[in-house]
């Protein structure tokens, strides 16, 4: 098994103006192809400057066929405007089943994601 490691996906950002904290709009940031596993060791999270609120951002875990709900949300962090703040679970999230994805999601203000770790080639 031969892995590619690096970044998982460019910047997404998700727009969260005027979502409160619940399952607002999401975005899918990787998703398994053809049950090539994927590794996900961190995820990076900046607030956008110009409003003084903290940002909420959420992280889901979403398997193949559902949609992202309160009972696959894995992160709900809170960021203060104009910071960057860094995820880094204890253990690589390990996606393995074609269409399994993680989804990231904001609110009170616009979110920058970005995501690293390793997948099969």
């Amino acid at each position: 098994m031969a892995l590619s490691r690096g970044k998982l996906s460019n910047v997404v950002v998700v727009d969260g103006n005027g979502t409160s904290s619940g399952v607002g709009e999401t975005v899918g940031i990787v998703t398994v192809a053809s049950s090539k596993k994927v590794y996900v060791k961190s995820i990076l999270a900046f607030a956008r400057v110009g409003i003084a609120q903290t940002a909420e951002a959420h992280v889901y875990f979403v398997p193949n066929g559902q949609n992202p709900t309160r009972d696959n949300l894995l992160f709900n962090v809170p960021v203060n405007n104009g910071e960057t703040v860094f995820i880094e679970p204890s253990y690589p999230l390990v996606l393995d089943t074609t269409g399994d994805s993680i989804r990231v999601g904001a609110a009170n203000t616009v979110v920058n994601f970005i995501i690293t770790g390793d997948k099969e080639s």
